[in-house]
This record gives structure tokens, C-alpha cells and sequence, in this order.
């Protein structure tokens, strides 16, 4: 599934993201060995629910410095926005893509994520989230986003039975449903990840999206 050429563009998407990284602040992870295991293989974890997902137009929300949405969109060859409320790194982001030869097939949205529906015509297909709030929250900001049938893909570390049982209480609220629970560990053996995976199935019961930050200033 992952080819030469692909493994060359994530590896110099994560050089521009480093190199980046000197003068304002993509990401927190300074070493190229961690940025690797944490950015490039962690954003992979994903990878195979990506594929999986329905045939269509992606979208990664909070994605800071392009994590997972670059790796998942070099591998999948997914139409891609990408997401985040920095505009300064958004910028940054920008020009990277554009380094990279990207940039007719991923683009950026520096603003909020509850802009989005007023923005595009075609919802997505698939959006994914990591480490960016809890799980009813994603759920809620990604409903509007999804296309019905359409998929969110969650990367969280580990979920606790009140957050998750939380989140399947609000399901016919927000048009989702959970459908699927992964764990592995990357290969370092000791970073623990959790793939969740919700299907955006009928129309919330609710308005959506909320007033910005109402989401996770507001959780349902």
C-alpha cells in the first residue's frame, strides 16, 4: 500500500515541517527519530480505516503542522482539506504543500471548523480528528462536515468507559454511530493508540454546527 515515492514525500514533508519548526512553532516534537514514530507512523495507524472509508473528498480537523492528514493524503491520494484555527501556521502549512507539489490535490482551511459547512458544497466523505477533544465533541463538529454514510476516524490514546458510554449517548442526537474499536501500540511497544471509527447515519436531532467554540466550551 505504501511505496517508495510515498515514504519520500512524508519524509520531506516532515524535513519542511522541522526545518519549519526553527522559526515559529508547528509542533512541540523537536527529534527527527520521535517525529517519526510520533508524526509519520502514528498519523499511519489510521491508514487502513482510511481506505476503508467511503470513496470521496477528506478532511483532517486541528491539523496543526499536517498530522495525520499529510501522510493519509500522500498514501491515499484522497482530495484533502486541511483544518486548523492557526492562520500562522496554516501559512506555513501552505507553502510546504506547495513545496511538496501538492497542492492541486490537498488545501487548507485556517479558520473554524464550524465555518466549514457554509464553505463547501460537497461534504466529505471521511474526516479525521487526533488527540483533539473528546470523543462527543469530534462527533459533533464532524457530523455537519460527513456526507451520510460518511466516516470520522478518531486517534486517541485511551478512551475511558464514561467518555465512551457518554458519546453513545448522544449518537441519535448527532446523526453518528460508532462502529468500530482498534488498539494497537506503534513500534516502540509503548505508545498505546485507539482508533475509533463513527458513521454519520441520518440527520442530527439537533441544529448543527453550534455557535463556534460551543462544542467544546458547551459539550453536549
Amino acid at each position: 500500500m505504501i511505496d517508495d515515492s510515498h515514504r519520500e514525500l512524508m519524509e520531506r514533508h516532515l524535513d519542511l515541517v522541522i526545518e519549519a519548526n526553527r522559526h515559529i512553532n508547528l509542533t512541540r516534537i523537536t527529534s527527527r527519530e520521535e517525529a517519526q514514530l510520533l508524526h509519520i507512523e502514528d498519523s499511519l495507524v489510521g491508514l487502513p480505516e482510511l481506505m476503508e472509508a467511503p470513496d470521496g473528498r477528506y478532511a483532517d480537523i486541528g491539523t496543526g503542522a499536517g498530522f495525520p492528514g499529510m501522510p493519509l493524503a500522500i498514501v491515499s491520494g484522497r482530495r484533502t482539506t486541511l483544518i486548523d484555527t492557526r492562520a500562522k501556521k496554516m501559512k506555513v502549512l501552505d507553502q510546504i504543500i506547495k513545496q511538496l507539489g501538492l497542492e492541486n490535490q490537498v488545501a487548507i482551511h485556517a479558520g473554524r471548523i464550524e465555518e466549514m459547512p457554509e464553505r463547501v458544497k460537497t461534504r466529505f466523505a471521511v474526516v479525521t480528528a487526533r488527540a483533539l477533544s473528546q470523543l462527543s465533541v469530534l462527533m459533533e463538529m464532524a457530523s455537519p462536515l460527513l456526507m451520510t454514510g460518511g466516516q470520522l476516524i478518531c486517534y486517541k490514546a485511551r478512551v475511558s468507559d464514561e467518555e465512551l458510554q457518554h458519546a453513545r449517548e448522544l449518537q441519535e442526537t448527532l446523526g453518528m454511530r460508532i462502529e468500530r474499536i482498534r488498539s494497537t501500540y506503534l513500534s516502540d511497544g509503548e505508545t498505546f493508540r485507539t482508533i475509533l471509527v463513527c458513521q454519520k447515519v441520518g440527520k442530527p436531532r439537533i441544529k448543527l454546527p453550534r455557535q463556534n467554540g460551543f462544542a467544546q466550551k458547551r459539550p453536549l
